[in-house]
């Protein structure tokens, strides 16, 4: 047998996360182990969307801010599921609106959720704003929950921006095309998933959550041997 042979290679660790939107899964598994970053530790977590699993049923996000949703949907999704799962709330809080969407940014314009539909709401509501007061910020919460329910690690971030009178690009997701980063003179419709990623609220969340992630494997406190 050959020393090689016998180096012990750590299993992988399954992490479900809480939310069967596909584009934002996708956003989310390359934020916990970004290419530009890499970790082994990180490496070994192999990345399953809520949607894969039919036992587990809808949350209802009833909470009055996006940490309270977040650290609901991972604790009912874990516990229903006995595994661990991290998820995510996040919105658009427009200045004009007072805040609003806010957490009902995903539902604004009613159910089912529907981007187009949500984005014409907003620019209807702040349509004779001018454009020096169409500030607004992107807000991310994350939540980690072991297969008991407990909340193990929580981060959060936060972009500002200011609101388009148009959608522009193709790119990302949900208010994404109205949204408007003035040092880039685009939208993150228009901006490329990489610049996106190093200054999104949700890439500024993730950013202290590998940290916590990185040191809980580390530790052994992300038990690699749970299903």
């Amino acid at each position: 047998m050959t020393h090689e042979s016998t180096i012990h290679q750590p299993a992988p660790i399954t992490l479900v996360l809480g939310s069967r939107n596909p584009k934002k899964c996708r956003e989310m598994a390359e934020l916990i182990a970004p290419p530009w970053e890499p970790n082994p530790r990180l490496g070994r977590l192999q990345i399953r969307s809520v949607a894969e699993f039919p036992e587990a049923g809808e949350v209802v996000e009833d909470a009055e801010t996006f940490a309270g949703n977040a650290r609901k949907k991972a604790a009912e999704v874990a516990r229903a599921l006995g595994r661990w799962v991290l998820a995510d709330d996040s919105g658009l809080a427009v200045d004009a609106l007072d805040g609003s969407p806010g957490v009902l940014s995903a539902r604004y314009a009613g159910e089912p959720s529907d981007d187009e539909a949500n984005n014409r709401k907003v620019l209807e509501a702040i349509s004779a704003v001018d454009d020096s007061r169409r500030g607004a910020a992107f807000h991310c919460a994350l939540a980690l929950a072991d297969p008991s329910g407990a909340i193990r690690l929580e981060a959060s971030g936060t972009c500002r921006g200011r609101l388009t009178r148009e959608p522009r690009g193709p790119g990302g997701f949900g208010y994404d095309p109205l949204f408007l980063i003035p040092e880039y003179h685009k939208t993150f419709g228009e901006l490329s998933p990489l610049v996106k990623h190093q200054l999104s609220h949700r890439a500024r969340a993730f950013a202290h959550l590998r940290l916590g992630l990185d040191r809980m494997i580390a530790l052994g406190e992300l038990d690699a041997t749970l299903p």
